[in-house]
């Protein structure tokens, strides 16, 4: 799977760049369709500690499946989306299967 992360206004560090893509690969074994993954980093200008935000795309052969999550940091925003994605991955192979 091909991952795209795009952040606004800084620059990915490696590390978390590793975290986000090996998740989302993970998701790879549930799903045949998957085409991609694009994931958009910000931070809100905010006084809250809750100010990073992760959007998670995935992309599959008809439509994509998208997540937004916000919290006090990036790897946690990025599980919570990745995890929202997943089940909604779930809930569509189930679909299929019907």
């Amino acid at each position: 799977m091909n991952v795209n992360i795009n952040s606004v206004h800084f620059k990915v560090d490696a590390k978390l760049e590793n975290f986000i893509t090996e998740k989302l690969k993970k998701l790879d074994s549930l799903y045949d369709g998957i085409i991609g993954g694009e994931v958009g980093l910000k931070l809100e200008n905010t006084e809250e500690k809750e100010n990073k935000i992760v959007d998670v795309r995935l992309l599959l052969s008809g439509y994509d499946l998208m997540a937004e999550k916000q919290a006090k940091t990036f790897e946690e925003a990025a599980d919570t989306a990745i995890n929202a994605v997943r089940k909604q991955l779930i809930k569509r192979k189930e679909k299929q299967k019907q």
